[in-house]
């Protein structure tokens, strides 16, 4: 059994991941965390998701369970990850990152701590998604520079960084399949007398309301013809089980950076 603490346990995707954990057999909740203050400190993690107690505090710092040797899960905020990822690397914990919207100097720390530590950092820890970003690489490869390809998401309205990072995911492996670079050929929205659409170009178009958990559809669009490779997430599980998937794997690795596509050996 693989020891895994949540970080970040009150979200909504906290609390998705505590369940994920409970459910998996080849894991063991053994608490998570919150910020200071709240008032969840001190509950079970367990009776939070309306559970049956399960001996897994709800604590405000990971030191609380340094003795465990856990691998650490978290999905929380930019700030929250990064200390809760020199955490890991001081106790030598695996760290599975599912938050999204680092800057370049944050990716970088990211690597660094990898040389020393397990860590599985991705944009989505769906299956399905993970699925979809293999089928975009032979897609585009085959359709070259024949088509215009547009990325669209849309997401719930709490939702803090745009584009997705799976988005901006789907946009990387499109771009690297057809040699482009995404830097230069990357437009996020369009408005005004824009011209007529360069066909390197790869368009990105973010929605935002309600509770959408996370729609992604890729656009191939040629004259005559159009193919759409859309993936919907109807619950915050696909996700949660996907990063439970993943920490157990990451418990076996050497130091690293993964992402879910090793995980699942594609």
């Amino acid at each position: 059994m693989v020891a895994i603490v949540i970080a970040g346990a009150s979200g909504k995707m906290g609390r998705a991941l505590i369940e994920a954990t409970l459910e998996n057999i080849d894991a063991e909740l053994v608490g998570g965390t919150v910020r200071s203050g709240s008032s969840l400190i001190g509950a079970d993690a367990g009776e939070l998701v309306g559970k049956k107690k399960v001996d897994a505090p709800i604590r405000d710092s990971l030191e609380a369970f340094s003795s465990q040797g856990p691998v650490v899960i978290d999905f929380s905020t930019i700030d929250s990850t990064m200390d809760h990822l020199s955490w890991c690397v001081s106790r030598g914990a695996p760290c599975v990152i599912g938050t999204t919207g680092f800057s370049v100097n944050q990716e970088q720390s990211i690597s660094e701590a990898a040389k020393k530590i397990p860590v599985i950092y991705a944009p989505n820890f769906s299956v399905g998604v993970n699925v979809v970003f293999d089928l975009l690489a032979r897609a585009a490869r085959l359709f070259g520079d024949t088509v215009d390809i547009e990325v669209i998401e849309t997401h719930h309205r709490q939702k803090l960084d745009a584009p997705s990072g799976t988005a901006l995911a789907l946009g990387r492996i499109i771009a690297n399949a057809l040699d482009r670079d995404l830097d230069t050929t990357a437009v996020y929205g369009r408005e005004g007398q824009t011209g007529i659409r360069p066909r390197d170009q790869i368009g990105f178009a973010t929605v935002r309301g309600g509770d959408v958990v996370g729609d992604h559809t890729v656009l191939f669009a040629a004259d005559g013809e159009r193919v759409e490779i859309t993936h919907k997430a109807s619950n915050r599980k696909t996700f949660a089980s996907g990063a439970v998937r993943s920490a157990v794997w990451a418990s076996q690795q050497e130091p690293g950076l993964y992402s879910m596509r090793d995980v699942l050996g594609i």
